[in-house]
C-alpha cells in the first residue's frame, strides 16, 4: 500500500488536461508539485510553460531542452537497428517516452520528490511507457495516473473544473484529433481519424507539402555515415539533432513520410494514425541501402529477424529491459562498417536510393559481373544446387510413396 506523496513531480504541458491535474494533485494529497516539461523538438513555444505552471500552483517549473540528447541517444540507435513497427510505424512517439520519462525521473531525484505524474489516459500507450521506464529507473517511486482514477471524463469536465476552481487556462477550439510532435514526427489520432475508412483532411498536416503539391523538380542529396550513424549531408557535417532537422525541412518540402496505418496498441486495442515522418522516413531507406552493401549476408538476415523484436520492444515501453540492451549490442556490433555515403533523390512523396558507396563495401565487380571473369567457376553451381536440393528430393520421395 503505497503512503501519502509529499513532494510529486508532473509531466506537464501547460495545455488544458496537464492544468487540471496540477491542481488536482495539489488538492488531492495535500502535496508540493514540481511541473516538468521536455523539449523534444514539439512545435509549441514553451517559453511561457513556466509561468503557467507557477500561476496554477506549481512550486517550481523544470523546462528542459532534450533534443540533442533525443536524436544523439534515443533516434540514433534506434535507426542503427532498423526498427519499424508492424512494417510501417516508424516509432515516433514512442521513443521520445522513454527519455521524458528518465528526464522526470532525475528531476525527481534532484528534488527528492516520492511521487510522478502523468497526463497519459487508461486506454493507451504512453502510459505504459511511461510507468515501466520509471520503474526501470527507481522501482521505488510512486507513480499517479489521475486519468485513471478521477471522476473527470471529456474535456468539458476538464473546463468545468478551471471554471469551479478559477483555473487561468487558455481554451481553444478544440481540434477535431488530438497530436503529438517531436523533432523525429507528428502524429494524429482520435476524432474525426477514429473511422478508419475516413480519409485525413489536408488542413490536418502541420509539416509535409502533400506529395501532389511538391516541387515537379527531384532533389538529390548526399547522407555520409559513420559505423551506423549518419553524420553529414551534402558534404556538411552536423550534429544528431541538426542532421535530423535538416532532413525534416527536406523531405517535407517534398512531401515524404507521411503514412495512415491501423496499429496494433499494447494493451489490446487496434489504433488508426496518420503520421508525417519525413528525415526519419529517409534515414531508414539510406542506412538500409548502405547496410546492403557492407553487411555479410547471415549477419543481415540475423538482423532482419531481430528487427520486429526490437520494434516491439521500443512500442511497448521496454526501452530500459534487458532484452532492448541485449538487442541494441549486437545491432551496435554489426554496424561497425555500416561507413559510407548514400545519394537519394526526393521527389513527390518519396526518397528513392540512386547510389551508395563505402570503403568496406562487400560488392565486388569482378563477381557480380555478367561478363566473363575469372574469379567464380560458373560450372560449381551445379554441386551447390543439388546439396541444397538434397532434403527436398527426400520429402518428394516420401510423398510419393504415400
Amino acid at each position: 500500500m503505497s503512503t501519502s506523496p509529499k513532494r510529486i513531480v508532473l509531466a506537464y504541458s501547460g495545455g488544458l488536461d496537464t492544468s487540471v491535474i496540477l491542481h488536482w494533485l495539489k488538492a488531492q494529497y495535500q502535496a508540493e508539485v514540481i511541473a516538468f516539461c521536455a523539449d523534444v523538438g514539439q512545435p509549441e513555444d514553451l517559453s511561457g510553460v513556466e509561468g503557467k505552471a507557477l500561476k496554477v500552483g506549481a512550486a517550481r517549473c523544470y523546462v528542459k531542452d532534450l533534443k540533442a540528447e533525443f536524436v544523439r541517444d534515443y533516434c540514433f540507435p534506434m535507426f542503427r537497428a532498423g526498427a519499424i513497427y508492424e512494417g510501417t510505424y516508424l516509432l515516433g512517439t514512442s521513443i521520445a517516452r522513454p527519455l521524458i520519462a528518465k528526464a522526470m525521473m532525475d528531476v525527481a531525484a534532484a528534488e527528492g520528490a516520492d511521487a510522478i505524474a502523468h497526463g497519459a489516459t487508461g486506454k493507451g500507450n504512453d502510459q505504459v511507457r511511461f510507468e515501466l521506464a520509471a520503474t526501470a529507473i527507481d522501482p521505488r517511486i510512486q507513480v499517479i495516473a489521475p486519468w485513471r482514477t478521477w471522476d473527470l471524463k471529456s474535456r468539458t469536465d476538464c473546463i468545468n473544473y478551471c471554471n469551479k476552481y478559477e483555473i487561468p487556462i487558455e481554451v481553444s477550439p478544440e481540434k477535431p484529433y488530438s497530436m503529438d510532435a517531436n523533432l523525429l514526427h507528428i502524429s494524429y489520432e482520435g476524432g474525426v481519424l477514429e473511422d478508419p475508412w475516413a480519409g485525413p483532411i489536408e488542413s490536418m498536416f502541420q509539416w509535409t507539402t502533400a506529395p501532389e503539391a511538391a516541387p515537379n523538380e527531384a532533389e538529390e542529396i548526399i547522407i555520409g555515415y559513420e559505423q551506423g550513424d549518419p553524420v553529414s549531408v551534402n558534404g556538411e557535417a552536423l550534429a544528431p539533432h541538426l542532421l535530423l532537422e535538416r532532413l525534416n525541412t527536406l523531405g517535407a518540402r517534398h512531401g515524404i513520410g507521411r503514412i495512415d496505418i491501423v496499429e496494433s496498441r499494447f494493451v489490446g486495442m487496434k489504433s488508426r494514425g496518420v503520421y508525417e515522418t519525413p528525415g526519419g522516413t529517409i534515414l531508414h531507406q539510406a542506412h538500409r541501402a548502405l547496410e546492403s552493401l557492407t553487411l555479410d549476408r547471415e549477419v543481415l538476415r540475423l538482423k532482419d529477424q531481430l528487427v520486429p523484436e526490437y520494434a516491439t520492444a521500443v512500442y511497448r515501453g521496454f526501452w530500459f529491459a534487458p532484452e532492448r540492451y541485449a538487442l541494441q549490442a549486437l545491432v551496435d556490433q554489426s554496424q561497425t562498417r555500416v561507413t559510407g555515403e548514400v545519394r537519394l533523390k526526393l521527389y513527390k512523396g518519396s526518397a528513392s536510393v540512386t547510389g551508395r558507396r563505402s570503403p568496406f563495401s562487400l560488392y565486388e565487380e569482378d563477381l557480380a559481373t555478367f561478363e566473363a571473369d575469372t574469379l567464380y567457376n560458373q560450372a560449381d553451381a551445379g554441386g551447390f544446387i543439388r546439396l541444397q536440393a538434397l532434403r527436398l528430393q527426400l520429402a518428394a520421395r516420401q510423398n510419393q510413396q504415400k
